[in-house]
């Protein structure tokens, strides 16, 4: 256990970035999630919509740090392309 007083204050801080690391991710996949079950709903126009709420979401989530740039930028990518799929058919 930390002993020092900055260490128990980096331990503090560590916690508390922690949550609100793990409540962004959630948020993040909960956008990801709508767009999932409206495409397997076969809803093309609710996918849409819920793309176009994502997109900033997954943005946020590069700049705060909670994803790398090109995996945000390929869930994007593999969403749209599923999305142009299922208004082909």
């Amino acid at each position: 256990m930390a002993n020092h007083v900055s260490a128990k204050k980096r331990v503090r801080q560590n916690a508390k970035r922690a949550k609100i690391n793990s409540a962004n991710r959630s948020r993040i996949r909960t956008f990801v999630k709508k767009v999932e079950l409206a495409l397997t709903a076969g809803d093309v126009a609710a996918a849409e919509t819920a793309l176009r709420a994502c997109q900033p979401e997954l943005q946020k989530g590069v700049t705060k740090g909670i994803l790398p740039k090109k995996t945000a930028s390929r869930k994007l990518s593999r969403l749209s392309a599923r999305i142009k799929v299922a208004k082909s058919q």
